[in-house]
């Protein structure tokens, strides 16, 4: 073979690679950020062959002590990464065997680099779902705890973004909740889709070698290795589903976004986000712009893009492995990497958040807010529903003329559009009205709200003490 071809699978080749086509094809600019799982997974390996007599005690612990020497290496940014020698997995290989000699190559034994890329990756996205849950239940802590302080909180609940029912800032902040709670068993259950064994399907049909694959999805802390070797070196669905999760995740973290923006406008002037979260202009110095919750508004769209590529990347492929699975890592590390990102600037940011309770109370006192109560009001009177429909909308007719909402209206005023209405109408009225008459599991009533927080935190807590 000749020595400018590559050692891993050059035999065949008469010329060495077009030196183009080498740094095209290779990945390592990439997927060294598998190293240490890479490692981990190379550990358990020799350990399971040195099991089934496949290597030696003294050649298992020449590979572990000289991998963990790599390891330190890498940590400590002594590592020269090669493009020539292709993947992070080569790149290992090669200096495990520049350290103990043609023991190094045995590591290989019984697996191929298509079982051990699966591998790696499965290991990886294990590790950053739970770094991700973690600060998805920070920020979930941190929503429940501010919903539960402002329960009594008034502000205008919309539909259309007009408005339409009085609220509290804590009933809207628990609706938040509602989303991510949603979020977290979505990522859960990818999770256990994830912790599947794909080594020691080898290329795609397993190997002729002793191994013990429950041995290593043991060492490794898999639930099961996989069932076929055919699928499990080509399935790329756990990596679809997490960017699923994390386009539903970003989606709901845009929604927030929003209303966050608007929130923090001179137009709405409900809540206030703390100096840190926030930049100004460099020609206004007045302007105090919501920078992160427009960036996790922004970021949103290269997740989804992130979601369309990867299923692009698989619609056409037979199997088992194909050189198109390379193209499966940058989207998934990026997409990681911003959800984490956006989690944690969302974690500490939601605490901190000031609501300006005023004007969250004048602007709910605007737009007839309490009309559907009137209506309610009319039909426990014995007023068919409908009647009352349209009894309160006269109301409002009237309101507008006059701008005068339905609690500043008289009795008497009131009583022109229907004189059923009686001195009790101004109980239903009032904003504080409104919102504690909805008493029931989910509505907006302030012991309701704070009922709903307390189940949200032990549910969460229940979760925290089964991880």
């Amino acid at each position: 073979m000749s020595q400018a071809t590559n050692q891993s699978w050059g035999g065949r080749f008469s010329e060495p690679t077009d030196a183009f086509v080498a740094r095209f094809t290779a990945s390592v600019t990439f997927d060294q950020r598998l190293a240490r799982q890479d490692i981990q997974g190379s550990i358990a390996h020799a350990t399971m062959l040195s099991r089934v007599g496949v290597l030696t005690g003294e050649e298992r612990d020449a590979i572990i002590n000289g991998l963990t020497e790599i390891q330190g290496e890498i940590e400590r940014g002594e590592f020269n990464w090669s493009v020539p020698l292709e993947d992070v997995h080569m790149n290992i290989e090669a200096r495990l065997t520049d350290k103990i000699g043609i023991t190094g190559k045995k590591l290989h034994t019984g697996r191929s680099r298509n079982d051990q890329v699966a591998t790696d990756i499965r290991l990886f996205m294990r590790d950053e779902i739970d770094v991700i849950e973690v600060e998805l239940k920070r920020l979930r802590e941190g929503m429940i705890e501010l919903a539960d302080r402002e329960a009594d909180t008034i502000m205008p609940g919309f539909t259309h973004l007009q408005t339409a029912q009085p609220v509290t800032f804590g009933h809207h902040l628990l609706a938040w909740q509602e989303m991510l709670a949603r979020d977290h068993e979505r990522l859960l259950d990818c999770r256990k889709r994830v912790n599947v064994l794909p080594l020691g399907a080898a290329a795609l049909a397993g190997t002729t070698y002793p191994i013990d694959r429950h041995v290593t999805a043991e060492l490794l802390g898999f639930d099961r290795p996989a069932e076929n070797s055919l699928d499990a070196v080509s399935d790329r669905d756990f990596a679809i589903e997490f960017t699923s999760f994390a386009s539903i995740l970003m989606m709901h973290l845009s929604r927030m976004s929003e209303e966050l923006v608007l929130w923090t406008s001179a137009q709405f002037d409900f809540i206030d986000l703390p100096d840190r979260f926030c930049t100004g202009s460099s020609i206004m110095p007045q302007k105090k712009n919501p920078d992160v919750p427009e960036l996790v508004r922004g970021k949103t769209g290269r997740v989804y893009g992130h979601l369309m590529g990867l299923l692009t990347l698989m619609k056409s492929q037979p199997l088992a492995y194909n050189k198109d699975n390379q193209e499966d890592k940058e989207p998934l590390f990026d997409a990681v990497d911003t959800v984490r990102d956006c989690l944690k600037a969302f974690a500490d940011m939601v605490p901190a958040i000031e609501p300006k309770k005023d004007s969250m109370y004048e602007a709910a006192r605007r737009g007839f807010s309490t009309a559907t109560d009137l209506a309610d009001y009319l039909v426990r009177k014995g007023v068919a529903f409908r009647d009352a429909h349209e009894i309160v909308g006269q109301s409002v007719a009237y309101g507008l003329k006059t701008q005068k909402d339905l609690s500043e209206m008289s009795l008497e005023e009131l009583q022109q559009f229907s004189s059923i209405i009686e001195q009790d109408v101004f109980d239903v009225l009032t904003l504080e009205g409104s919102v504690a008459a909805r008493n029931h599991i989910g509505g907006t009533a302030p012991n309701q709200v704070r009922a709903a927080a307390q189940r949200a935190r032990e549910a969460l807590s229940l979760r925290q003490g089964q991880a």
